[in-house]
């Protein structure tokens, strides 16, 4: 199997319960190697907290795991599941750097309101309702790598995850006093007001991919056959909005295996995107490490099978020979039936 010959699905805790007990775990993982999927994404940090006992957070900010799974280690649960079934297993690190959605900052700001990210105004950083910690902070970096490096030393997994939050910043941010003075050192002058002037959003888009550059290494250090997989925002927009240069990424060889997050409605929107990454982003070199991200389901939206067809064909008329889904619960509505489709075609 190349690295992109993936057939992914994510699993949640929104709106969701396959992480809420064993028993769950189990016939969901069952019911996905039944389908023909081959690997799996649980997701292992949000909303401030870890769905394993992690002693970093513990030591950091008090909190072992996630207050609904004290007792458990729903991370561990999986891997027994996941391996039983012959799957892949890569944690998803889905808050990434985001602090809190619509919290203020939540507990972590609370605990270190030193490493909140700030815009022109000296406001904490928030977009799209989540508030942000300084993804360019190097102390805020290096509790990250921790975090990850946790998971990946102490579990029996096939690589680790980071997504449209990690690495990333809301291109809005890089205004606190710390990254204002290493700015100033470097050009003897303050940033510029505007957040989007082109030589500033790039010094602060090279500071997160030197970060993914270290955590790279680090993961590797460990475990050298671990991937690195990275679902970020789609190029260019997601450099111009959080700092996201997947095409440095690439072409520094910082990831093995990339999801850009093709969420889009209906089939001409996404193979324009798809169009677009291949023969703007993506090299022949390159081509073999992209598995797009497809949503299936948010919300009461959910892809109809003829939209979901046409896009793994698309994907393999242009040389991709994989995908993840976002999300399981996606696959269960209406009797199976997104099941059924991949099943009886492409995943059979």
């Amino acid at each position: 199997m190349t690295k992109a010959e993936i057939r992914g699905i994510w699993i949640t805790t929104t709106d969701s319960r396959v992480l809420h007990s064993k028993y769950f775990i189990g016939e969901a993982i069952t019911f996905l190697a039944d389908v023909g999927f081959d690997a799996i994404f649980p997701v292992v940090w949000n909303k401030a907290a870890t769905l394993y006992p992690s002693q970093v957070m513990l030591q950091t900010f008090g909190v072992q795991i996630d207050p609904q799974y004290v007792g458990r280690d729903p991370l561990a649960e999986v891997i027994v599941e996941a391996r039983r079934a012959g799957l892949k297993i890569i944690p998803w690190f889905e808050y990434g750097f985001a602090s809190s959605y619509n919290l203020n900052g939540g507990r972590l700001l609370a605990h270190k309101p030193q490493w909140a990210a700030r815009d022109y105004q000296g406001n904490l950083l928030k977009k799209n309702g989540f508030e942000w910690l300084n993804a360019l902070d190097p102390e805020v970096q290096e509790f990250m790598i921790n975090l990850i490096l946790e998971v990946v030393q102490n579990y029996d997994i096939d690589g680790i995850q980071g997504d449209d939050r990690l690495p990333a910043l809301p291109s809005e941010g890089g205004y606190d006093s710390k990254t204002v003075e290493r700015y100033r050192q470097q050009f003897g002058k303050n940033p510029p007001k505007n957040p989007k002037d082109r030589q500033w959003l790039h010094w602060r888009a090279d500071i997160l991919t030197d970060f993914l550059a270290r955590l790279y290494q680090e993961v590797k250090a460990v475990n050298s056959n671990l991937l690195v997989s990275m679902a970020p925002n789609i190029y260019d927009w997601a450099l111009q909005e959080y700092l996201q240069d997947s095409k440095a990424w690439l072409e520094r060889g910082l990831v093995d295996i990339i999801h850009p997050l093709i969420y889009r409605r209906d089939f001409k929107s996404y193979k324009a995107v798809v169009d677009r990454l291949v023969n703007e982003q993506f090299t022949k070199e390159t081509l073999s490490k992209l598995a797009p991200g497809i949503l299936i389901k948010s919300g009461s939206y959910q892809i109809s099978p003829d939209h979901l067809m046409q896009a793994i064909e698309y994907n393999r008329t242009c040389g991709i020979l994989g995908e993840v889904f976002f999300f399981y619960e996606g696959l269960r509505e209406n009797n199976n039936a997104l099941a059924q489709v991949l099943h009886n075609g492409p995943y059979g």
